[in-house]
């Protein structure tokens, strides 16, 4: 049986006449940029993330850039990351003028290690009236990002800690991750500003591209506004932004979508516990790690495993959907050689890359489609014995 990695059509099928509404409304009145539809969407947005404002954008990677330059990231400093995640992370650390200072995860959530981030900036960094400076290189530390990695929340108390003991920003990569928790908080409303994508294959995907900013912090989101439409109003510019408007055509499909989240996220968690129970048995692999103090939301279901490269080429031969995020670390790949890393740097993030897997989890998978992925791991690891 073929099973999917993702299939998000069966998501839509039900919801069909309302989406096709919303398109004609959009057709009927022309409103295509802006207007009533993302204004009601980051409303509705903000209110779901607990946060007092969100801001819709073109993409989650323009969320990204937008968040750092309003937080104040200037061009030539330095933003801590981790090296295991997507490219855009720390991609959009370089497009709003920033260096990439990565440290590494721990190995069983691929989340950012406080403790790493507190030795880093106790070995390197001191307090002057410029802010927190790397002693090396005198260069300002503006902003941590770190990542909400497959739908579970970074460790954020301990996070925040440990950056307002710095008065550092934080600013979250939640792109994989709305409506996760951790505690009671919800992505996006622990730090000075939040991030998230909108990209189809997310959680709560568009009809296209679209991403959304969240922040309690007015200015923030004035600066946000201002910058996602070329760093003015109008035809009067305070500073030189960028084109990065979400549709109103994506914010009506969004709108509608978001209605149904809550309940996509118990499919995914369903989903993820029968896993967790097939797999008990199976000592090769090792299931997801949720923290206690963790509410996840499956963007991705990853598996740590033995003979990675010859499991991921086993399903794909039985047409079984699956993934590696991410085969190479950031700090490896070549257009950051200059940042002078090297293979040996994260030795948890570059040994994840050789045994992670993610398998299909999207909640309208059949018990049978469940039962052929588990079964199919299970047989190519009886063979291997």
């Amino acid at each position: 049986m073929a099973v999917p990695l993702l299939d998000i059509s069966r998501q839509h099928k039900p919801l069909f006449e309302d989406l096709r509404k919303v398109f004609d409304k959009a057709l009927e009145t022309s409103a295509f940029i802006k207007g009533p539809e993302l204004k009601s969407l980051e409303e509705d947005f903000s209110k779901y993330c607990g946060t007092e404002i969100a801001v819709g954008c073109a993409s989650g990677t323009d969320a990204l850039i937008l968040a750092l330059m309003a937080s104040g990231v200037k061009p030539g400093e330095y933003v801590i990351t981790t090296p295991f995640t997507f490219f855009a992370t720390a991609g959009a650390i370089v497009r709003a003028g920033g260096i990439p200072v990565f440290v590494d995860i721990f190995p069983d959530t691929f989340n950012m290690d406080p403790d790493l981030l507190s030795d880093w900036l106790r070995n390197n960094c001191a307090v002057t009236n410029r802010g927190v400076i790397d002693k090396s290189s005198g260069t300002r530390v503006a902003a941590v990002m770190p990542v909400h990695l497959f739908g579970q929340m970074a460790e954020m108390d301990r996070i925040m800690t440990v950056c307002n003991d710095w008065r550092i920003p934080v600013v979250e990569d939640a792109a994989q991750a709305i409506g996760a928790k951790w505690e009671e908080m919800k992505a996006g409303s622990f730090g000075a500003a939040g991030c998230f994508s909108f990209f189809p294959s997310k959680n709560l995907g568009a009809l296209g591209d679209g991403g959304m900013v969240t922040t309690g912090n007015r200015e923030t989101a004035e600066r946000i506004v201002r910058l996602r439409e070329h760093g003015g109003q109008g035809y009067i510019h305070r500073e030189v932004g960028f084109n990065s408007r979400l549709d109103a055509l994506q914010a009506g499909f969004l709108r509608v979508k978001l209605s149904h989240l809550e309940k996509w996220h118990i499919g995914r968690r369903k989903n993820a516990r029968f896993y967790r129970s097939a797999f008990k048995s199976v000592k090769q692999v090792k299931t997801p790690v949720i923290r206690k103090n963790a509410w996840s939301v499956y963007n991705q279901y990853t598996l740590r495993a033995e003979n990675r490269d010859e499991l991921l080429a086993w399903l794909r031969n039985r047409e079984i959907g699956c993934a590696v995020y991410y085969p190479l670390p950031l700090h490896l790949q070549e257009c950051f050689e200059c940042l002078g890393y090297k293979e040996g740097d994260f030795p948890v993030s570059e040994n994840a890359s050789k045994e992670v897997i993610s398998l299909p989890v999207f909640g309208e998978l059949t018990d049978a489609e469940l039962n052929e992925v588990a079964d199919s791991i299970k047989e190519f690891y009886a063979e291997k014995a």
